[in-house]
């Protein structure tokens, strides 16, 4: 008479809250990755610790989590558990013909707040089967969470894209130059980017995007004179709103004053100066998921009715 096994009962979401916090290190930081309160999370591991019947992570009252060996073992195949989860997920949705199920959406953190909002609401009222998880990052992280299958596709840049990922193009930006309303060249219709050499310059400075900014002097043989340097959007157009020099973008703002209400002006940078495009960054092969195909589809569509025009886009 065989003998019954018990198997550990545990959730698909209890894996994902596990894996979250096993990447960022911390409860409070899996919370702000997956919008799910701490208290939701700490619980769903504790509730996975007691039916494993074992510790997955060690809590250090100063120091946040350290993952046990057991624990690392089991965050390695979780997430294989959760990938293949997803391809079910992907094989339903083809046999109904509907798109459901999760899709991780990685976002350009430089104009995040100016598209990513609006396309998913738009695509979740569509698809009200599938569940999105977004996720802002820097051209590098988005690289490396598309490799990792972290996000299963991003809205980004045309920038230093690796021949292992495939871009599909949506609109062109041009860059302006972004000045305070009371800056000697803000009453300009454009202006060259030598007359942009001297100034003293406020560097969004991101991996992969300043060498882009950078590239804009090299292509006139000049160097910018970087006067300032921050990695957030919200706090250059407050230092080019209080004079502390123009800084250079390719998304055009949708208000016209910066975070503390200062009034800003943005001029088109004259010439033959390389544009950007954003688009939609995945690995290969990810169109046959059917919700990133419909995603796709969505922001073409998005494109085609207009929708990235107050961004300063122009349709490819």
């Amino acid at each position: 008479m065989s003998k019954e096994v018990h198997l550990p009962r545990f959730t698909l979401r209890q894996l994902e809250y596990l894996v979250a916090v096993g990447e960022t290190g911390s409860i409070a930081r899996a919370s702000e990755r997956l919008n799910v309160s701490s208290p939701s999370i700490s619980a769903a591991i504790s509730q996975l610790e007691d039916e494993l019947g074992i510790s997955l992570f060690v809590r250090q009252h100063a120091q946040g989590l350290s993952i046990t060996q057991g624990g690392r073992k089991v965050i390695d195949q979780a997430k294989h558990v959760l990938k293949e989860a997803a391809t079910i997920a992907d094989i339903a949705s083809d046999v109904s013909g509907t798109a459901r199920g999760p899709l991780a959406v990685g976002c350009l953190i430089t104009f995040a707040q100016l598209v990513l909002p609006r396309m998913r609401a738009g695509y979740e009222a569509a698809y009200p089967d599938v569940r999105i998880n977004q996720t802002e990052l820097n051209q590098a992280e988005i690289f490396s969470a598309l490799r990792r299958s972290d996000i299963d596709i991003a809205l980004t840049y045309d920038m230093d894209i690796p021949t292992d990922l495939q871009f599909t193009g949506l609109v062109r930006l041009r860059p302006f130059a972004l000045l305070s309303a009371t800056h000697n060249h803000a009453d300009k219709e454009e202006i060259d980017i030598k007359d942009l050499a001297d100034l003293p310059m406020v560097l969004l400075d991101l991996p992969i995007s300043t060498d882009y900014f950078l590239s804009l002097f090299e292509a006139v043989k000049q160097r910018p004179r970087i006067a300032e340097r921050t990695r957030d959007m919200a706090v250059m157009r407050s230092m080019v709103g209080n004079g502390f020099g123009y800084s250079i973008a390719n998304v055009r703002p949708q208000s016209d004053v910066s975070p503390d209400g200062l009034p800003l002006v943005c001029v088109p940078i004259a010439g033959s100066v390389r544009p950007l495009r954003m688009g939609l960054l995945t690995t290969q092969g990810a169109e046959n998921s059917r919700t990133v195909r419909t995603f796709m589809n969505f922001a073409r569509d998005q494109v085609a009715c207009g929708a990235l025009e107050p961004i300063g886009g122009e349709p490819l």
